[in-house]
């Protein structure tokens, strides 16, 4: 009889493009997104958790190819009694469920409608280097508003929420633009073909990585990129591509004068106008508030994601510099985006109803936190309280129970505890400031030893114990001021 091969163990490991976050991790993420909230609520936006599964059609942006449904999402279809039904996926971002809750419930919210949410989101891309399938974001919107004054409030409550958080003014800067303002320069232009608007689309995207000249050359006849390979390019004249130059490089050293650069942009386009008009009306409301081109600018150069946005778009960046995998320096770069997009709900009403928001990308925010030195250091683990007999675990008990009424976080070895130094080492791995230890003498006596382990790691890494000397790191108090002590060590380090 041949012998049953055994099922092969499954690999311990996480997906690609996937990660796992521990302790610290989820807590300085945790805090962040909760002064985020703080900033939201106070600017009178409500919080919505949707769902994180729409339907395919409800999603709608990653659907190019009707033979593949679940390009770009993580998708898959509903078996319903062996028929096939709809097909699901996990949300790619927090603005189109958005859409469809508002074109859901809109009879029943308020107009306009303020919503912040956070959460995860999860894409289907090739995951690269700080790149994955699964981050979070924090985004808050305005639907229902047409009014320009909701584009400048969320570029306000950008800035105020970076520098809650620990960014402080003058490490970043908010930039804001029109993407009414291209499609005059587009207009001015002459361009009828769509194939060439994009072209021209894709060119202006690349402006911030070749600059104006490699610009004027992808315009016209193309360029060597930094391979050595030849890029086609649009085939436009010099006179027909001047207007776009003009827009990229309209940034004066005002708000003014930049508005002034623009409007010769745009010529006599009408929309390209109205984008100027708009941008004039942002500028002027922001600095109405006390915001200076210190924390927000209008700059033309803002040009990603003007295919999806209609009006005004904003982008928050980090100025300071960092070291590069090849210990180069280089600036930080952005950390959130957003802008108007008045066509989105209309998927679903059939009717355009304006909207505006912003999101923030939540994992690059806590690494540029870590890169400022704001957090990063290891968060303090609980006081252990160790066993020194089994048998009386209810008075250890006791002891956790007294110190998390007094809001001290806590906790009982629950290992084995026939080897003391095993709960010491314990300890030090979960990183707690204190350990408590009672023995039958000690109880017999009615006090505890208390250890201050923070200090005695310090005594471990001195190489001299002249400095330490005078300070014990181990103390016995009666069993009744064990609150007290501990929690006079605790604030000492804070």
């Amino acid at each position: 009889m041949a012998k049953e091969k055994k099922a092969p163990k499954p690999k311990a490991q996480t997906p690609k493009g996937f990660r796992d976050y521990f302790g610290t991790e989820v807590t300085e993420r945790a805090e962040m997104l909760a002064q985020i909230a703080g900033v939201y609520h106070r600017y009178g936006f409500d919080a919505l958790e949707s769902s994180a599964v729409e339907t395919v059609e409800a999603l709608g942006k990653f659907l190019p190819d009707v033979d593949r449904p679940n390009e770009g999402v993580f998708a898959w279809q509903e078996d319903e009694d062996g028929d096939k039904g709809d097909w699901l996926a996990l949300r790619y971002d927090l603005t189109a469920p958005l859409a469809r809750v508002y074109a859901q419930h809109r009879n029943d919210l308020p107009l306009p409608y303020r919503r912040y949410a956070m959460g995860p989101v999860w894409r289907n891309e090739k995951p690269g280097p700080g790149r994955f399938r699964q981050f979070y974001q924090c985004d808050a919107d305005t639907v229902g508003s047409g009014s320009v004054a909701a584009d400048a409030e969320i570029c306000a409550m950008l800035a105020d929420t970076l520098e809650v958080v620990g960014i402080p003014r003058g490490d970043y800067i908010v930039r804001v633009n029109n993407r009414k303002v291209l499609n005059g320069v587009l207009e001015a232009m002459g361009l009828n073909d769509d194939s060439q608007r994009d072209a021209v689309l894709r060119t202006i995207d690349k402006f911030d990585k070749v600059g104006e000249a490699g610009v004027r050359e992808l315009l016209g006849k193309g360029r060597l990129d930094a391979s050595g390979a030849y890029i086609d390019g649009v085939g436009l004249g010099e006179a027909q591509a001047e207007p776009v130059i003009a827009f990229l490089t309209s940034k004066g050293e005002t708000a003014a004068q930049t508005i002034e650069n623009l409007k010769a942009a745009v010529g006599d386009s009408t929309i390209g106008a109205d984008g100027v008009a708009e941008l004039e009306q942002i500028a002027d409301l922001l600095a109405a508030g006390g915001y200076g081109p210190d924390r927000i600018v209008i700059d033309p150069s803002v040009v990603r994601g003007l295919g999806y946005y209609t009006g005004p778009v904003f982008e928050a960046e980090l100025t300071f510099e960092i070291l590069d995998e090849k210990g180069r320096k280089r600036q930080f770069g952005s950390v959130a985006g957003g802008g108007r997009y008045d066509d989105l709900v209309k998927r679903f009403t059939g009717q355009p109803v304006p909207a505006t928001g912003v999101s923030i990308g939540v994992d690059r925010l806590l690494a540029a936190l870590r890169e400022k030195g704001r957090i990063g250091s290891q968060s303090a683990g609980p006081v252990v309280v160790t066993v020194m007999d089994r048998d009386r675990m209810g008075d250890y008990q006791a002891m956790v129970a007294e110190l998390r009424s007094a809001g001290i976080r806590a906790e009982v070895y629950l290992g084995n505890p026939k080897n003391f130094g095993n709960q010491l080492k314990y300890a030090d791995k979960r990183n707690s400031p204190v350990a408590v230890i009672e023995g039958g003498d000690e109880k017999a006596n009615g006090v505890v030893q208390i250890k201050d382990l923070i200090l005695g790691a310090k005594i471990a890494e001195s190489a001299s114990l002249e400095e330490w000397q005078d300070r014990p790191n181990q103390f016995e108090v009666p069993r009744d001021q064990l609150v007290t002590k501990v929690r006079e060590i605790l604030e000492s380090y804070s």
